[in-house]
């Protein structure tokens, strides 16, 4: 089990190369019908999202340097990996699926990683790189379903709840699980959490009616960040400790948010990363007169035109 001591290690260790991101407070109803929110722009961070928490933690885990790294990725970890392993000196390959953003695609690239193809789907891309890496060896560092993964995504949490201690309920955008699992790990049991997914990726209401993960047909918008099939095994076990309201929403909602983000605060938001606020201002999670949500904006990965 990820524990607090954990993700007090990761920030030691990852706190030279991750930025401390800003929060904004934001008046009840100022996007529609919600409570006063606290956002965390997350999407600030190096790399655009919150993955290079997770990324530098796994790297800097490791007892000796690797000779190379490899991932598989709907964009951002990719990005996050391909990122952390130029800083740090390691040769990255990544792996996508065919539905990953040209946007996403291009800063990998940009950071000098070598991008592959693979598959028509996420979990396309994941084999792809597991046959790679059995055939090549290296060190995978994994999207969300592993200890150092999600203990890195965890010192975001601790960030936020340093900077706004009172706020009781995250809005949190779930793909994989790997941000959930940090927040389930650091967060006292005082505090909520709510999953956040598009009706296409939708996996953690299933997942615990069923007691355990479970696959689905990913589709829709978001499915480039939050189109993992299945949550992973360890923040499922994470979340079943903890107070957590699964909430989905339509694609068109999620615009609805960007659009929202933009016009009130000009701030680009990709639409896994929208989703946390749309799960809020879809009033499904509060009122006006309730107390302060935190919403985590945890990526803007997307191409202008897109936007």
């Amino acid at each position: 089990m990820i524990t607090r001591d954990d993700i007090e290690s990761a920030v030691d260790r990852i706190a030279p190369h991750v930025r401390r991101t800003p929060i904004l407070s934001v008046d009840a109803d100022t996007f529609g019908n919600h409570p006063p929110l606290v956002l965390k722009l997350e999407s600030l961070q190096h790399a655009g999202s919150f993955k290079v928490r997770g990324a530098f933690n796994g790297l800097l885990s490791l007892e000796e340097k690797p000779p190379n790294v490899a991932t598989a990725s709907g964009g951002n970890h990719g990005a996050a990996v391909a990122y952390a392993a130029m800083i740090l000196g390691i040769p990255a390959t990544i792996f996508v699926p065919e539905i990953a953003s040209p946007a996403k695609i291009k800063k990998i690239e940009k950071y000098g990683a070598d991008v592959r193809v693979g598959g028509a789907r996420y979990a396309d891309a994941a084999k792809a790189c597991a046959d790679f890496l059995a055939e090549t060896g290296g060190v995978s560092i994994h999207a969300y379903d592993q200890e150092t993964t999600i203990s890195g995504q965890g010192t975001l949490a601790r960030e936020w709840d340093a900077e706004a201690p009172d706020l009781k309920r995250f809005s949190i955008s779930v793909g994989g699980g790997g941000l959930i699992g940090g927040f389930a790990a650091w967060l006292g049991s005082d505090k909520s959490l709510i999953a956040a997914e598009t009706d296409g990726t939708s996996k953690v209401a299933p997942a615990l009616e069923a007691g355990e993960p479970v696959n689905i047909e990913v589709s829709g918008i978001a499915a480039d960040s939050l189109g993992a099939r299945a949550i992973g095994g360890l923040s499922f076990g994470l979340l079943k400790t903890r107070d957590v309201t699964p909430v989905s929403v339509s694609d068109d909602l999620v615009k609805r948010a960007q659009r929202a983000l933009w016009d009130e605060c000009r701030f680009i938001a990709e639409p896994g990363a929208a989703t946390a606020l749309a799960a809020v201002i879809d009033g499904q999670v509060g009122k006006r007169d309730d107390a302060p949500v935190g919403v985590l904006i945890c990526g803007a990965n997307i191409a202008l035109e897109d936007f």
